[in-house]
């Protein structure tokens, strides 16, 4: 059977109102200094995987942004392709200790715009 071209575009639309959703998961609020945190950010969108660009900020509590690394390269993950899933970690200095952070992570899909904050602080 042939799908006619009013049932696809009707389909077309009604995906296109499914919002898209991002979340980010960790292994909670309170990572270990110079342990690594694996961490997971989902991009969805009627629970099917997205295509998207990703960003990933650590937010200090004086409003400084510094860019995450990509696991052990020097690589910082700015404008990074992802579809669906994306997983790394984060590895915090012992200075980091007891400092309420931010794990900032945004998502561009189709010029749609997505930010996650996920609090963090490190313990000893």
């Amino acid at each position: 059977m042939f799908a006619t071209a009013a049932t696809l575009a009707a389909a077309a639309s009604l995906l296109a109102t499914v919002p898209v959703k991002v979340t980010v998961s960790g292994p909670g609020h309170t990572p270990k200094v110079n342990t690594r945190w694996n961490y997971v950010v989902r991009v969805t969108r009627g629970g099917r995987p997205v295509a998207g660009r990703l960003t990933e900020q650590i937010v200090d509590p004086i409003g400084g942004k510094h860019p995450v690394e990509f696991g052990k390269s020097t690589k910082k993950i700015v404008d990074w392709p992802i579809k669906g899933v994306f997983r790394d970690f984060l590895l915090f200095p012992p200075e980091s200790r007891g400092i309420p952070l931010t794990f900032r992570v945004t998502v561009v899909v189709r010029g749609s715009r997505h930010v996650v904050n996920y609090r963090i602080t490190p313990r000893g």
